[in-house]
Order: structure tokens, then sequence, then C-alpha cells
């Protein structure tokens, strides 16, 4: 191991080193990087120079996102190249390093089709600007409702940072709150946007305490977060804040429709990313008997192999074993009273090193409405149940995706129907499926921006 990574603060005067720094350590518990965390009056002077900063022009943003986007998959940027940075993040946050790359190519492509997928939830009946022709006789223009956003990033995988960058692509200025658990790509992506051509008072990284980060939503004109259930309640009736919480991502297989034909969907979408993402599934519901879907999927499941986060085979996540231990026997008091196929004597995978894998895990529940079909765990666990027409969309409620592979055209229109299921996929698709220009947990433009009408002579 050589030195610790300084990621210091990036703020409107540059790289900031400041004399409170966190160490952070890899998941064997070894230094891997020093993290500079910034007082409430850095992050105000930040802020204010957000504030006061002006836009640059539409193209000038558009290129310099796409030139950012190429620095950060395949650059050298801050003294860290591409294969350094994959290997630092798997390390540090035990993400393996197959999804580290899927998340560098994913950040790569949000930047380099920002506008594609920052203008795909314009109002067809409004334009982008008040010169457009249409405004001669009236008409709506798409306008931001503010001019500084701040984002506080979560650090459960890189492909967080894919999102943030819409914002940039619409003229705002950002602030980036990292996550202490993996704050090395948000500063990677913030020094290659920097050298792409945006100014040190258009977006900045401002890593914090938890006390601090308060003062960084609270003079931002908008704002999201990302946690738990708990920070989706506090920030429920706040308009100014954007909370992105748990995924509880779900698959519903009817009778109609053979489970046997999509299981490597079914397993794929459990296991994508060590189970990590909040769009890999939590839950799957069966019409009839659970029980051969459960037995099958922990066969499959049970194949995947232990390894280190940066070997090229590994799919599970990686944690310091102590840890591993604690999150292990929370899932087995979770799971008690159910039926386990799969990890029920426990999930840590001991690789002998100080760090261990979170195995899979697939439990059987008793009836649609059992509470643990609701229990999202950072690993591949999954909770089999069945399914009755009785219980309906109401058990499959608050889900950020639904892939239901089903023919019965009905049911797919109440599902459509329910608001708290974000995305509906139907049949054979992956929970985890996502592109651009379709919208993720609906479009962040929605949330950014608002028409306005204008007419002009």
């Amino acid at each position: 191991m050589g030195a610790p990574i300084e990621v210091p603060a990036l703020g409107p005067k540059g790289p900031y080193r400041s004399r409170n720094r966190l160490p952070i350590s890899d998941v064997a518990g070894q230094p891997i990087a020093e993290l500079s965390l910034v007082p409430p009056l850095f992050v105000s002077r930040a802020m204010a120079a957000l504030h006061r900063a002006a836009t640059p022009p539409t193209e000038e943003r558009l290129a310099a996102l796409a030139r950012a986007g190429e620095l950060f998959a395949a650059g050298t940027v801050a003294g860290l190249d591409a294969d350094a940075y994959a290997h630092a993040v798997c390390r540090m946050s035990g993400t393996p390093l197959t999804g580290v790359r899927t998340a560098v190519e994913s950040i790569r492509r949000s930047t380099a089709l920002a506008d594609r997928s920052a203008q795909a939830a314009r109002p067809v009946g409004a334009v982008r600007d008040w010169r457009a022709p249409e405004a001669r006789t009236g008409t709506a223009v798409w306008v931001r409702r503010g001019a500084v956003f701040a984002v506080q990033a979560a650090g459960n995988h890189p492909a967080v940072h894919a999102l943030w960058p819409e914002a940039l692509a619409l003229g705002y200025r950002v602030a980036v709150r990292p996550s202490r658990r993996e704050p090395l790509t948000p500063y990677r992506l913030v020094s290659a946007l920097r050298a792409a051509g945006f100014g040190a008072d258009q977006v900045v990284l401002l890593p914090t305490d938890h006390r601090t980060a308060d003062t960084l939503l609270r003079e931002a004109d908008l704002g999201m977060v990302y946690g738990g259930q708990a920070v989706v309640d506090r920030y429920a009736a706040d308009p100014t804040v954007l909370p992105a919480g748990p995924g509880r991502a779900k698959i519903l297989v009817t009778a109609d429709s053979d489970w046997r034909s999509h299981l490597d969907v079914i397993a794929d979408s459990v296991s994508r990313d060590g189970g990590v993402g909040c769009v890999d599934a939590t839950a799957v519901f069966v019409e009839g008997d659970p029980g051969p879907l459960a037995a099958a999927l922990a066969e499959r499941l049970a194949t995947i192999a232990d390894m280190p986060p940066e070997d090229e085979r590994a799919i599970l996540p990686v944690h310091p074993l102590a840890e591993a231990r604690r999150l292990s026997d929370h899932l087995l008091a979770r799971a008690a009273g159910t039926k386990a196929w799969l990890g029920g004597a426990g999930v840590v995978g001991d690789l002998g090193d100080g760090t261990a894998t979170l195995r899979p895990a697939v439990h059987q529940l008793d009836g649609p409405y059992a509470e643990q079909a609701g229990t999202e765990l950072p690993f591949p666990c999954v909770w089999v149940a069945p399914w009755t027409r009785e219980a309906g969309v109401e058990v499959l409620r608050n889900s950020l995706v639904l892939t239901a592979i089903t023919e019965d055209e009905e049911l797919l229109d109440r599902l459509l129907a329910e608001p708290s299921i974000s995305n509906l996929h139907i049949g054979g698709h992956p929970t985890h499926w996502m592109a651009p220009g379709v919208p993720h947990d609906a479009y962040l433009g929605e949330f950014l921006m608002r028409t306005k009408a204008v007419i002009r002579g």
C-alpha cells in the first residue's frame, strides 16, 4: 500500500486541504484515503459563490459535460488513472470491479447524453428558450426553479453519480457532498468537470460532517438527499428537497407465465452488482406455490463464488469481517419464522484477510403480507412470497421498480396506475434495466424545472 489518497474539498478557489481530515480505510482496515472535512463557514462561502456565478451558454456546458465524461472514464484525473481509480474504489467500498466498471460507463454515457435525458422531461407544449418563434404568439418556456442545486450523495454504488450532471446540463450550479464511505467517485467526477471547462464557481465538492450537511441544503435553492426510510420521511413535506430512498424493487410472476423460462432474469435482478443497488430485486411474488421458484433461485445463487472485490470474477459485495457478521446476524433475526432456502445459517463468506463477502440469501414467506418482503439489505437477499388475486396491487406498492411477468393486461393497467410503483417492466426485463432518456424515479427535470408563460412581440 502506498500513501493514502488525498481527497480535498473542491471549493470556488480550488482544492482545499483542511486540518480536519477523516481517515478512510479499505475493507481490510488498511488506510486508503484521507478526506478533508470543511466547516460551515467554508460551505456558506462556497454556496454564496455559486449563487453569484453566471451560467455558461448551453452549448459550452454540453460540450464540457461530454469531455468530462470521457476524461472521467479513461483519463488520468487528480493523479489517478482509470485502473488505479477503479481498484481504489473496489478496496474502499467493497463494490466488485465489474460493478465499478459498469458505473463508470453509466457516468460516461450520462454526461454525453445529459441534454437528451434532461430535455426528455420537458413538456411537449414548452420551448427551451424565450427567443423561440413560438413565443411571438405565446407559449410555455421551460425554466429553472432556482440556480443552485445541492446533492447529498450515497456511497452504496458509484453509479449514483450518473444522475446529478443533468442539473449542469440544465444550467444549475451544483454542490456535491460526498459520502464518507466512498468519496473518490464524486471527487474524480468534479475534478474531471473542472478540467473539461466548468469553472470552480459552477461545481464544488464539499465533504462535511452530518451537522454541516444541513447548511448545504439550507443555502441551496433545491437539493437531493440519498438515504433510508428515515431520510424520506424527514424531507417528504419539503418541496425544495428530493429524497432518494430505498428501492424495494420487486418481481411478480402470475400463474399464466412460466417462471422457469425467466429464472435467468430473476436471478440477475437479485444479484447484479452484488445486490447493493436500489434497482436490485429484494422480493419475488409468485401466484401459486412459491417453493419451486425459491428452490431453483437458491440453487442458482449458491454457485456464486467468494472473491475479493478487485477480482475480475467478483460478484458479491465485500465488507470488513465484523461488519459482515453484524449484517448476517441482522438478517437471521429479521428472517425468524421464514423458510430458508439459502443463507439460513448466515451469509458470511470469510476471505481470510479480515474481510468477507455477503453471500446470497433466499427466504420463503408464508403469505403476501409478511413484513419481511419490504426489507432491503445491501447484498443479494430476496424474499419469495405467494401472491393472490385478493392481495392484488396492495402488496406490490412502494416499489422503485416492479417487473411483472404476466399476460394479464387488466392487472398491468392497475399496476401502471399505482402511484407508488415508480417503474413498471413488463415481461422478462430485469429490475435493474435503465437507459438514457428513460426516467429512473421520474425525471430529475420534473423537480428542477417548471413552465412559465411567455409572449413577446
